[in-house]
């Protein structure tokens, strides 16, 4: 038995030091694909709604959609200038839920498949906060994510679907 005492090879003092993924934190690389992937998601949306607020007219769905268009033009502005902070290149590319929304000829049968857009970039977003150590983007997705809640509601509110 000896009286050395141990050496530890990760002592708290130097957790400042360590590698954001270390951490826990995403690497650069996913949080690029992850913002470039929902860039595509809020293009598609932000086409959704204009094309489907010029088809709805005056009224209420109209200016709902508008409303929701001005949001996905908002992100797709945000997550752009994220990526290319990251020092990566934004994909030009739409999101293959354009087509498959605007076949859908009834409007609030289209709305509603438009919120489980909304629900998917809600449920993109949740689990990739904690995971995002920049303030400033982490700031900006949490904004996105309760933006699109909120547009969630207003929609469902629209179309006649309760609340859960």
């Amino acid at each position: 038995m000896t009286d050395d005492k141990p050496e530890y090879s990760s002592p708290a003092c130097f957790l400042g030091e360590a590698d954001d993924v270390y951490s826990g934190y995403a690497p650069r690389a996913e949080i690029v694909a992850f913002l470039n992937e929902l860039l595509e998601a809020e293009r598609a949306g932000s086409r959704v709604t204009l094309e489907s607020a010029r088809e709805a007219g005056a009224g209420a769905m109209g200016d709902l959609l508008a409303a929701v268009q001005r949001d996905e033009a908002k992100w797709c502005g945000m997550l752009l200038g994220h990526v290319k902070q990251l020092g990566a290149e934004p994909t030009p590319t739409m999101g293959a839920f354009y087509g498959k929304c605007m076949a859908i000829a009834d409007m609030k049968e289209r709305v509603a498949f438009l919120n489980r857009g909304q629900g998917w970039v809600v449920k993109r977003i949740k689990p990739m906060l904690p995971r995002v150590r920049d303030d400033k983007l982490h700031a900006d997705l949490k904004e996105m994510l309760e933006s699109h809640e909120a547009n969630i509601a207003l929609a469902n509110d629209a179309i006649g679907i309760a609340k859960p």
